[in-house]
């Protein structure tokens, strides 16, 4: 038999359910029964329970993705503030091999990455790499910090909620699984995004929140409410690894096409040397052996 509902809280020592149903993460058992070992939210699955923190740290794990800031540069290695109580270190090794260069002058204090936990010690403290599609530091942009835990409602089944909410916002967004989401576009699509960002933190354990989100991104950018669809399939809030989104690729892209669209009015040197040749047959005036000319044209291009 059990004794509550999914999604419903319950606090820490409350019986949940008959010695039927299997304990899960956040539960425990004693004289036959299921019980709560926390304060949250009940997660049920076939015949296994569960209780999801309504607040928590973030514990690093090997193979997780995570947001961090430089809080310090030591000799051969950055110190990573990662949202946690435990610390993580990137070693330079991880970034340059066995090359040697000046740690400061790649990455610096205040400088926010994004980065993957390679492992993780007896203490908890998680060794750093940028190994993997995407990784790598952030230009601009704004940080929003959630409860981790809250992390897989952001971004939905199947990406359905962080997609909407870049696709609407048109806002590049990374989310890691510290609880720390990396946001950019335009300042005032930013702060909106940030807003949502909140709202689902706030209402993650209530039912239709998709299509509540959608309505408001609707409300706010266009002014009016979207065509009615079908209601929203209702999601099983798991933890689930977030998908990494290549964001460096994007920022590589645009600062590709600034760099081209600089470039378009600069002359094309082959077509000077040649219109050069055609001017200099034409008139017998400049020779090709003067290299001070050809010199002093070619610099002043």
């Amino acid at each position: 038999m059990i004794y509550v509902e999914n999604k419903d809280l319950v606090i820490p020592g409350q019986v949940l359910a008959d010695d039927e149903y299997y304990s899960g993460r956040g539960t425990f058992k004693e004289n036959g029964k299921v019980c709560s070992s926390l304060m949250g939210l009940v997660s049920l699955r076939n015949k296994k329970i569960r209780v999801i923190p309504l607040k928590s740290k973030y514990v690093p794990k090997k193979g997780d993705v995570v947001i961090g800031k430089i809080n310090d540069v030591r000799f051969s290695m950055w110190d990573v503030d990662i949202n946690s109580p435990y610390s993580g270190i990137l070693p330079a090794f991880e970034v340059f091999g066995r090359e040697k260069k000046e740690l400061n002058k790649v990455y610096d204090v205040g400088d926010v990455l994004f980065l993957r936990v390679v492992d993780v010690d007896e203490i908890k403290k998680a060794k750093l790499g940028l190994k993997g599609r995407g990784m790598g530091k952030f230009k601009g942009g704004i940080i929003v910090d959630i409860a981790p835990t809250k992390v897989p409602r952001l971004i939905g089944k199947k990406g359905s909620m962080i997609n909407m909410i870049k696709d609407k916002t048109k806002c590049k967004i990374v989310v890691g699984q510290n609880g720390l989401v990396w946001v950019k576009g335009d300042e005032d699509m930013e702060q909106l995004t940030k807003n949502i960002i909140h709202l689902i933190e706030a209402e993650a354990h209530t039912s239709g929140l998709t299509n509540k989100i959608k309505n408001k991104l609707y409300l706010a950018i266009d002014g009016e409410l979207p065509p009615e669809e079908a209601p929203e399939e209702e999601e099983e809030f798991v933890l689930e690894k977030p998908k990494l989104q290549n964001f460096k690729e994007e920022l590589e892209q645009e600062e590709k096409e600034a760099e081209e669209k600089e470039n378009e009015d600069k002359p094309n040197i082959a077509e000077v040397i040649e219109e050069i040749k055609r001017k200099n047959k034409k008139d017998n005036t400049l020779s090709y052996g003067d290299n001070s000319n050809n010199s002093f044209i070619l610099n002043n291009k």
